[in-house]
């Protein structure tokens, strides 16, 4: 399909991105949970060498704050079910100093 196209109301283009790695590492890690599957997913998305992405997968630390637990299937035959289990940190006042006049 072409770029640039006429419509009735005008030309029309559309704007091509490519994803960025960081977009690739998000959507290795949503398709496996293992670091060396993740490489080589990210890799093989951005045709990029395996070396170059492992050091930004490294980098991009798993959330600390996120936990996965797999709950036991209810019925017979079924599939586990994933339950993500996040901490939210409590919110801190903080007051200003008083000012002595």
């Amino acid at each position: 399909m072409s770029t640039i196209w006429n419509t009735k109301y005008g030309t029309r283009r559309v704007r091509h991105d490519p994803p960025t790695l960081k977009e690739a590492i998000i959507a290795a890690q949503g398709l496996s949970d293992e670091i060396h599957d993740q490489i080589e997913i990210a890799a093989g998305l951005m045709d990029l060498p395996i070396e170059e992405v492992r050091a930004e997968v490294l980098k991009s630390a798993p959330q600390r704050g996120a936990a996965r637990i797999l709950a036991p299937a209810s019925r017979e035959g079924a599939a586990p079910r994933t339950v993500i289990v996040e901490r939210k940190v409590s919110r801190r006042m903080i007051r200003p100093a008083s000012v002595s006049q």
